[in-house]
């Protein structure tokens, strides 16, 4: 798909959103927004996947390791037509199947596993992307982390384990906005230099601007001809993008927009257009 395309992808997976944070009343909007092009483009432009069966055996595997920004999940589902526009609406509604994290146990199309609590989604993705070598099947596993989840244990034994077993069908993207809910991710608990850690541990590392969808597309291209590792994408992304009085606000991590904010960053939105 060309970047003009998913630019206007970008844009309606924006305002929706912002559209389901406000119906609910709560959620995450910082992380969500700031993944968009991430998201996007993967699903989009190089993800093997059936729309019609998310349970095609051939079909490559997305882990939503930081589940707290599942909106911005629902709505790539959704552009997908694997679920309604409707249903977004629903977000965090007793009984809905979109709750605040991604729960396998719904039946929702494309998602893999239950995710929420940090720092265990690499983990999970290196057992399949295991899994998948084991059986000689050339399925992709992909998973996308926040920075800040860098600050878990869990994350570097599965990128010792990953490296280890040259697990080069494995894709992780690091959504660096570097903010956490209690603030700048440097001072809360550094991890950098990210970039020097994941070359420590014997990944292929490639950094680019998360918003740049031709970047991010270059990224995913180049971590398929990579043999023998597996690949990290250093994303540099800024939180609450898109929306002004949200962006690199760390008070931005976990509240709603009110009807007024939402009309204010939907002009916003347009106006990128």
């Amino acid at each position: 798909m060309e970047t003009a395309d998913l630019k206007i992808i970008s844009a309606s997976v924006r305002k929706d959103i912002l559209t389901m944070l406000e119906l609910a009343g709560s959620g995450h909007p910082g992380g969500s927004l700031s993944s968009v092009e991430l998201m996007v483009d993967l699903y989009f432009n190089h993800m093997k996947i059936n729309p019609k069966n998310f349970n095609d055996p051939k079909r490559d595997y997305f882990i939503l390791s930081k589940g707290h920004v599942c909106p911005v999940l629902y709505s790539v589902l959704a552009q997908m037509e694997c679920i309604s526009k409707d249903e977004l609406c629903t977000l965090r509604k007793m009984g809905s199947r979109l709750q605040g994290h991604p729960a396998k146990d719904k039946n929702i199309p494309g998602i893999e596993i239950s995710t929420g609590s940090l720092g265990y989604g690499l983990s999970i993705a290196v057992g399949v992307a295991k899994g998948m070598k084991t059986l000689k099947q050339d399925n992709r596993v992909y998973v996308l982390m926040g920075d800040g989840e860098q600050q878990e244990g869990s994350i570097w034994e599965a990128a010792m384990s990953a490296s280890h077993f040259k697990l080069d069908n494995l894709c992780a993207v690091v959504d660096c906005n570097g903010l956490q809910i209690d603030g700048p991710v440097d001072k809360v608990l550094n991890i950098n230099p990210i970039t020097d850690k994941y070359l420590s541990f014997g990944w292929n590392v490639i950094s680019v601007d998360g918003h740049n969808l031709e970047e991010v597309d270059a990224a995913y291209a180049k971590a398929k001809l990579q043999k023998d590792k597996p690949t990290v994408i250093i994303a540099k992304t800024v939180k609450g993008k898109g929306v002004s009085f949200m962006e690199n606000k760390a008070d931005w991590h976990g509240k709603a927009p009110s009807k007024e904010q939402l009309l204010q960053a939907f002009k916003e939105i347009d106006a990128t257009l």
